[in-house]
């Protein structure tokens, strides 16, 4: 991958964990770091399966999103469950 290929990576995975951050309810306390790396992991995911899918753009971004809505949700209840004197 070149550099242009891992810029392209990072705003993608910067959209697409905004939007899965969006999609899960309530505050999510994590860092941004970890939004965008969860947005370019959903991102790199979705783009294999709609692949393997055969499914067009739309369908890829969907599937992107709610991975990392899945991701960013995770991530949120498992730091939260760490935190026990808040």
């Amino acid at each position: 991958m070149d550099i242009g290929g891992i810029i392209s990576a990072i705003l993608v995975g910067l959209i697409i964990g905004a939007l899965g951050r969006l999609v899960v309810p309530g505050k999510q306390d994590i860092a941004i770091w970890l939004t965008i790396l969860v947005g370019i992991v959903a991102a790199l995911i979705g783009l294999a399966i709609a692949g393997a899918l055969g499914l067009g753009t739309v369908l890829t971004v969907i599937i992107q999103v709610l991975l990392a809505a899945g991701g960013v949700y995770l991530i949120a209840n498992s730091r939260s469950g760490r935190a026990v004197g808040r």
